[in-house]
């Protein structure tokens, strides 16, 4: 899919729960921006580029869209800022400017399948929402989702044939095999499952190892991802998870 930039401003700003706060973004130059993105992705420019410099850039979900206006969660560590995205979220306030780009489409579980396994951490609680809430309304499965407290427990619109598990981790990163382990403890039927995992990476591994080997799910049926790298920034976790694509020999998600 084509991406541009879009100059935007803040709307509003709220925390949605102890780990989590929202901002909206408007303008009419979302009127030109694809329909249909819920659960894709976008890059927010907290930095331009210049002579020398690359732009400081970091990727999140768009949880929701309206006509000139996106939410974006972010998530946050013990509350506080995890970063240079999350620094600028909770100081954001309405009408400040920001640039962004996009979008990146989202990435579903497959449709076809008669079960779906989903686990993710706070990371990919928009994106797992976002899918949950797209799916037909007779879908089947679990959902396993690692929050940092119990009250991250947001209601999320999914089917009722998909169960919800909430983990709490208030460490998030140092129990990489927390969704893992719950995953295994899932009662699986004999059916064509579909497998979506994302979270840190060294869960995603985890998870990854699970679902090809153990459950051995068929390939197309498997969507695994690391959406961080507890310890590195987003252009460090972007070589590493480059570097796990080209040995696993699959591309890059």
């Amino acid at each position: 899919m084509a991406q541009a930039f879009y100059d935007l401003t803040v709307a509003a700003s709220q925390r949605v729960s102890p780990s989590m706060h929202q901002i909206t973004l408007a303008g009419e130059a979302l009127r030109d921006f694809p329909k249909g993105q819920d659960g894709g992705y976008f890059k927010l420019i907290l930095e331009p580029g210049s002579e020398g410099r690359k732009a400081l850039m970091r990727t999140y979900t768009i949880r929701r869209q309206r006509e000139t206006e996106i939410d974006v969660l972010f998530a946050l560590h013990g509350g506080h800022a995890a970063g240079p995205a999350t620094s600028w979220a909770l100081g954001a306030k309405v009408g400040d400017p920001m640039t962004i780009r996009g979008p990146g489409s989202a990435k579903p579980s497959p449709e076809a399948c008669d079960f779906h396994l989903i686990a993710g951490d706070m990371s990919a609680l928009p994106a797992i929402s976002a899918n949950l809430e797209a799916m037909p309304r007779d879908a089947v499965g679990v959902a396993v989702l690692e929050v940092q407290h119990e009250e991250d427990a947001v209601a999320i619109d999914a089917p009722d044939g998909v169960e919800l598990r909430w983990v709490v981790n208030p460490e998030p990163g140092l129990h990489p095999t927390l969704l893992v382990d719950a995953l295994r403890q899932i009662d699986l039927p004999d059916v064509e499952i579909a497998g979506w995992a994302a979270c840190e990476f060294e869960g995603m591994k985890l998870i990854r190892d699970y679902l090809r080997n153990e459950l051995a799910l068929e390939k197309c049926n498997i969507y695994t991802s690391s959406y961080w790298k507890l310890g590195l920034t987003e252009t460090q976790h972007k070589v590493v998870k480059r570097e796990d694509a080209e040995r696993q020999d699959v591309p890059i998600q």
